[in-house]
């Protein structure tokens, strides 16, 4: 049994206080009536679903006028209807929006097992107590390490997710934010994570999760048994091994970031590269070899690691535009000229006007870093705050979620000893 943590999402309040919500999770085994429960909710989105597509409706208020009394023929609670209704619509609204956008989509389904409910569950002694209707109750005995974290006073949970294996608990807490004197950039690459300004730049290696994608992909294409279903078991296999070890490997590079950031109080500011798996599309001019180790690249769980550790101990996110993202790697950071590229350099760039040669990822992660201060400088405005200033502050916003509606990714509590370390000195 293990623990997994994700923010889902950051309020900003007036008192300079922030909310921020993660989920913990663990195994467990159901009893024969939270198995029927499993089945009444699975039944219950698809019935939400099926009302909200015969009268195009995707809007929460709306789906429960229509949808409420038509589940009253299910034996279960009333909350776990009411969320029910709460999953059918957001499965309904991201549909909506993807035919809007123009993305192929099919008839929504839902065929996993889950149940998930704000309302009537409770912690006691160590034990998940969930209702199961008529006055009784399910007791899912917790871990010592979940029962450790949830015994903070500070925290407030929420909400409750089961399925077949896994239990997992939203909760909140309230975090005070960190006042900054400074920002860092964070430059994602394939091989490294480069954070820095123009004081000191670090370089984080991830070659390591490279060549265990490498590796995966090697193995899983030796593969000679023609046998669809013993193929794909031992390919899913392999895959949640990889996965497993990246994340391993991401989350020690992340925490280190963060908790650099936090005792030098400096926001973290992000790039923005989406759509930057187009360029590596079959005939583009790669090779075979070339797109599948750039399409394995988990950048964005990197940013998704970093945001939700930084906003967890109140330290702002600052997300560049794409805009303020272009050019970056390419300019020089004392004189503004464009750095010429050399082969025999390799990462190396040099500027024309500077003579000087300068490491990309370090000119990256310095570029990020001064983009980001002009936004941050202005949220720090003495006549109010000027412009997108409180957006570089909060983060972009993004779409609410009920909380414990979406699953949880895994990321895994531990230290890796082989992290490797590289102070680059600027000069």
């Amino acid at each position: 049994m293990h623990l997994t943590l994700e923010m889902k999402y950051l309020k900003l309040y007036h008192d300079n206080s922030l909310l921020a919500i993660k989920s913990g999770r663990q195994s467990y085994y159901p009893s024969q009536r939270v198995k029927e429960l499993l089945e009444i909710f699975r039944c219950m989105v698809n019935d939400c679903m099926k009302t909200g597509l015969e009268t195009d409706t995707s809007s929460l208020k709306r789906l429960s006028t229509l949808s409420y009394r038509q589940l009253k023929g299910y034996k279960c609670p009333s909350a776990y209807r009411l969320a029910a209704i709460s999953r059918a619509a957001g499965i309904l609204a991201s549909r909506k929006k993807s035919l809007r956008r123009g993305y192929p989509t099919k008839t929504p389904y839902m065929s996993k097992l889950v149940l998930i409910s704000c309302y009537g569950f409770k912690i006691e002694v160590g034990n998940l107590r969930i209702p199961l209707g008529e006055r009784k109750f399910e007791f899912i005995l917790l871990t010592p390490h979940l029962v450790r974290i949830l015994s903070d006073p500070l925290l407030n949970v929420r909400s409750f997710t089961l399925n077949e294996t896994i239990v997992s608990l939203c909760f909140s807490k309230e975090v005070v934010q960190v006042k900054c004197s400074g920002t860092v950039g964070v430059d994602r690459n394939l091989r490294n994570l480069t954070m820095g300004n123009q004081n000191q730049v670090t370089k984080f290696d991830l070659s390591d999760a490279v060549r265990i994608a490498d590796t995966t992909r090697r193995i899983i294409s030796s593969f000679k048994r023609d046998d669809d279903r013993i193929r794909e078991e031992l390919s899913s296999k392999y895959g949640r091994r990889r996965h497993n070890r990246i994340q391993h490997t991401l989350h020690n590079t992340t925490k280190a970031i963060v908790a650099d950031a936090l005792k030098h109080k400096e926001a973290i500011v992000l790039e923005n590269i989406e759509g930057i798996r187009r360029l590596y599309r079959r005939g583009n001019g790669q090779g075979p070899k070339r797109r599948h180790r750039m399409n394995s690249w988990s950048y964005g769980e990197a940013q998704r690691q970093l945001v939700y550790k930084a906003q967890w101990v109140g330290l702002p996110i600052i997300r560049l535009s794409r805009s303020e993202t272009r050019g970056t790697s390419i300019i020089c950071p004392r004189c503004g000229e464009r750095l010429q590229e050399d082969r025999r350099l390799r990462r190396k760039l040099w500027c024309q006007s500077c003579r000087c040669i300068m490491d990309r990822d370090a000119v990256a992660a310095i570029n990020l870093s001064r983009r980001g201060r002009l936004r941050f400088d202005r949220s720090r405005a003495p006549v109010g705050l000027q412009g997108g200033a409180v957006e570089a502050v909060k983060g972009n916003p993004i779409t609410t979620v009920i909380p414990g509606v979406d699953a949880p990714k895994p990321s895994l509590d531990s230290t890796n000893p082989r992290l490797d370390r590289t102070r680059i000195p600027f000069h």
